[in-house]
């Protein structure tokens, strides 16, 4: 969708004079002291996804092999590499829907997996989603390398991130080379192989939050935005009780009306220590998360682009200090952050295809371990991949449930390492 109105794109036009902007850029916050609030909805998605995601890879693994199937030797050292709590072996035998065991020809003591005909079945329903929507998927891998620097990203973090940015398998090989005129690989200036987009598209140069008040024209809020002034609102949905503090209403609003600079402009102008780099930042991650299949990603993987997207070192504050627009989760041994809008009740909010997709695969998980040794082979594979998703979790679609807990989060940068036990532990390597 391309705005009729692109004045947006040179923030320092939009600003009456170079003496408002300097203002702005040193609006004063309120400080104020917040609490960090487990939200057992938002954990329990994450936990059930960490599952989904490795069973998913493993089903790509498996796809990849030119015997068509895997031994548990293969396999062995992959367990933290698939984020998983448990060794392979146990996890593949849990799933006898998808995975199918059977003993090495050679080496009778030997587990060996290869998919299942149903498995197979949701595999060629991926790649018909892949092939109806490349285009959609070849405007998100050019937002990505918009956002950065050098418009490049090393392959190696493009391939972390694949599962979260929707990519095939083999991403690389199946869908680059078809549009010559979009990337290019290249080494980037340490010698990594990269990716890098070959031209500006300015259609493209539009954020979800500039999007998504197109659409609404929420209001007076958004008639303004596009008459030049530079404030645009962030949804916020905060932990229950902390929205009618009045510290944390006076700290929002002026927090809101610091001016909206788009991820896809040019922030060298800004000072790096300034509250209107923190909300460009903050503007940052917030796009980078919508462009997500599931609105979440790993910390880590946000970390290796940390540079090219111009955070800071420590970005992880931002996500503690604006409760209200992400989630930080510690389940599953990681640390993984949520843009807190693209869910409602536990469900996101209008998934893309694939999303619905790994709903049936999940479902067809679930089907595995409940009938594991109970006749599995008996379930008729139509059954179980026409069986209506939307019963799936009608015991899931409750309010969010959130816990306070007792470590203390402070917005105030000067008070923030020393009090806060969260960022600490999320700050260190997985």
């Amino acid at each position: 969708m391309v705005f009729k109105d692109k004045s947006f794109l040179l923030l320092p036009q939009r600003l009456s004079s170079h003496a408002q902007f300097e203002l702005q850029q040193w609006r004063g916050i309120t400080k104020v002291r917040l609490k960090w609030v487990k939200n057992k909805s938002l954990d329990h998605i994450i936990d059930t996804e960490t599952d989904l995601k490795a069973a998913c890879l493993l089903k790509d693994a498996i796809k990849r092999s030119h015997t068509e199937f895997l031994t548990a030797k293969s396999f062995a050292e992959w367990q933290k590499l698939l984020g998983l709590t448990v060794p392979v072996l146990r996890f593949m035998r849990r799933y006898p829907t998808l995975f199918e065991e059977f003993p090495h020809a050679r080496y009778a003591n030997l587990p060996c997996f290869r998919l299942t005909d149903t498995a197979r079945l949701l595999d060629s329903q991926e790649q018909s989603i892949h092939l109806s929507h490349e285009n959609d998927t070849v405007e998100r891998l050019c937002r990505v390398l918009m956002m950065m620097r050098s418009r490049t990203v090393p392959i190696q973090s493009l391939h972390s991130l694949k599962w979260d940015l929707g990519l095939p398998d083999n991403f690389e090989k199946v869908l680059v080379p078809k549009y010559p005129d979009h990337f290019r690989f290249v080494k980037n200036s340490h010698g990594v192989a990269s990716l890098r987009l070959v031209q500006w598209h300015e259609e493209f140069a539009v954020s979800a939050l500039q999007r998504s008040n197109e659409i609404s024209e929420m209001g007076n809020e958004y008639r303004q935005f596009k008459r030049g002034q530079t404030a645009l609102a962030f949804p916020m949905n905060f932990p229950r009780g902390y929205g009618a503090q009045k510290k944390v209403k006076a700290w929002m609003e002026e927090f809101q009306k610091l001016p909206y600079i788009s991820p896809y402009e040019d922030s060298q102008h800004i000072d790096p220590n300034s509250e209107l780099m923190e909300k460009r930042a903050v503007g940052v991650l917030h796009e980078f998360l919508s462009l997500t299949i599931h609105k979440k990603t790993k910390r880590n993987y946000l970390r290796s682009l940390r540079e090219e997207l111009n955070i800071p070192h420590k970005f992880t504050r931002l996500f503690t200090r604006y409760p209200g627009i992400f989630y930080l989760s510690l389940k599953c041994k990681t640390t993984t952050v949520t843009l807190k809008e693209g869910y409602k009740r536990g469900k996101l909010v209008n998934p893309h295809p694939l999303a619905r997709l790994r709903e049936k695969f999940y479902h067809v998980m679930r089907t595995g371990l409940l009938y594991r040794g109970k006749g599995v082979n008996f379930l008729s594979q139509q059954d179980i991949l026409l069986n209506d998703m939307n019963n799936e979790g009608k015991g899931e679609e409750e309010e969010e449930e959130e816990e306070i807990d007792e470590r203390e989060i402070v917005t105030d940068d000067e008070c923030y390492v020393e009090t806060s036990e969260l960022e600490d532990e999320s700050d260190e390597e997985d």
